[in-house]
């Protein structure tokens, strides 16, 4: 099954630029479609592959800091492809 990933990593401490950048670079040498903008990052691939991916790297950068959040949406579908109609 294919899905859509929405992920927003909130570093709640000073140097949190560092900290999102080596996130969002660990996604990129991925196998997963990743797509970013400047509030958040998409990830889109095969469940069973993103999942276990995600886990591991988002309990990495929890391993980096003291206090932090991370916001998660996922779509039941791979909607990398998506353009407005509107």
């Amino acid at each position: 099954m294919e899905i859509s990933v929405e992920l927003t990593l909130t570093p709640l401490q000073s140097n949190f630029e560092e900290h999102i950048i080596r996130f969002i670079k660990k996604l990129r040498t991925s196998e997963f479609t990743v797509l970013e903008n400047p509030l958040s990052t998409q990830v889109y691939g095969e469940y069973d592959k993103v999942m276990p991916f995600l886990t591991e790297e988002i309990k990495n950068a929890f391993g980096e800091m003291d206090h932090v959040l991370v916001y998660m949406k996922l779509v039941k579908s791979n909607r990398s492809d998506y353009e407005p109609n509107f």
